[in-house]
């Protein structure tokens, strides 16, 4: 039974304020962490068996003033924190909370202009050599990024977009330099390595929330300057189990034209969701076909099945480019009704 906050790591608090959460907020939590998190944070909930409910209570009070601290922080950096938190806790207290969370209250690069207007952000950037703009980009919300990088000129959307895939450390003092000219107002950093931002992933997250206007023309543009980083974003804009997003009859065009090896291979290893989504669209003749090989086929190699969907991927992306089936992407008052 655990009775004492004091003799509790962190992992332990983090799975009793899971339990105390219930299992609805846990779940919407766990979307956020990374897989080692989960498996590390399951693992201490299953062996968490009787807590004291002042446990429970410290833990959770613990818990709330940490995000306390974190939104004093984005307010107005660690120092109005600490005032605002002594004055509340006293000062010794207060000095303990923020001792705790020295990298949880690090301030994100540019968090000051995150919940800015894209089109007044645009004002600020749009004159930027290329390489500052990318970088800027890099560190908002994707969806704000692909407004600006939407609304950039086109010769420049491609520029940016390359240097935000092949940006890798960023030295502190550049950021903060930058800062510095784009806001006077900086808040409070304490970033005491590199940063690592940008990346492929970035420039698919921005691109897939741009319109399939400015995505083709950078995209095309791309592949001018460096196929294959070009070749391996596109990859990564649609993966196979985004074809549960699509309408049925998209879905129905796309079996329409896939090999059946390949579908059998690429329904053998994928979530539920997506095989239920496309037996639902294929003739019973069809289901029972695939059902009855997949029931006989032996073992078969990963990198089989990740081809075979890969394949299958190439048809949808073929698909959307005719215009024979539609992949929604941007703001939501661009969905089709």
């Amino acid at each position: 039974m655990m009775s004492r906050t004091g003799d509790l790591h962190g992992m332990e608090k983090a799975a009793i304020l899971m339990i105390t959460l219930g299992t609805e907020k846990a779940a919407r939590i766990f979307k956020h962490l990374r897989e080692d998190e989960i498996k590390q944070l399951t693992l201490e909930i299953a062996n968490c068996r009787k807590v004291d409910a002042q446990v429970k209570e410290s833990v959770l009070d613990e818990f709330y003033q940490i995000y306390l601290a974190q939104n004093y922080i984005s307010e107005g950096g660690i120092e109005y924190a600490r005032d605002v938190l002594e004055k509340a806790l006293g000062t010794q207290k207060a000095l303990d909370l923020i001792s705790k969370l020295t990298s949880a209250l690090q301030v994100k690069p540019f968090d000051f202009i995150r919940k800015a207007d894209p089109a007044h952000l645009l004002n600020f950037v749009q004159h930027e050599h290329p390489q500052t703009i990318a970088l800027i980009l890099s560190y908002l919300e994707p969806a704000q990024a692909s407004a600006i990088l939407s609304s950039l000129p086109a010769e420049k959307q491609s520029d940016v977009a390359l240097r935000i895939a092949t940006m890798e450390r960023t030295a502190p003092e550049f950021v903060k330099e930058v800062e510095r000219v784009l806001e006077m107002k900086l808040a409070t950093m304490s970033i005491t390595d590199y940063t690592v931002t940008g990346g492929i992933q970035t420039v698919v997250d921005i691109l897939n929330s741009v319109d399939r206007g400015t995505e083709k023309n950078i995209l095309e543009n791309l592949e001018r300057q460096n196929r294959d980083l070009a070749d391996e974003i596109k990859r990564r804009m649609f993966v196979f189990e985004d074809i549960a997003k699509l309408d049925n009859r998209s879905i129905q065009r796309i079996i329409s034209e896939v090999d059946i090896n390949d579908l059998i291979l690429a329904i053998r290893n994928t979530t539920e969701n997506v095989s239920k989504v496309l037996f639902a669209n294929m003739s019973k003749r069809l289901q029972e076909t695939i059902r009855e090989d997949m029931e006989y086929m032996g073992p078969v190699r990963l990198r089989e099945v990740e081809e075979a969907q890969q394949k299958i991927v190439n048809i949808v992306r073929k698909l959307e480019e005719v215009g024979e089936i539609v992949i929604i992407r941007g703001r939501e008052d661009d969905i089709l009704v």
